[in-house]
């Protein structure tokens, strides 16, 4: 195996990480808008219950 140096490594992750896309960013607005309808829908339930 070829010994990589730590800058080499790093370039390479990094260049990585830009090809994959958005993923971090569409999970969190995903659950972000999970929590967000159970919330709402929690409130709305609340205020029928009296």
């Amino acid at each position: 195996m070829e010994h990589i140096s730590p800058a080499d490594a790093l370039t390479l992750a990094a260049h990585a990480a830009d090809k994959q896309g958005p993923g971090n960013l569409l999970r969190i607005v995903l659950i972000v808008m999970v929590v967000g309808c159970v919330m709402v829908g929690w409130l709305l339930l609340r205020g029928y219950r009296k």
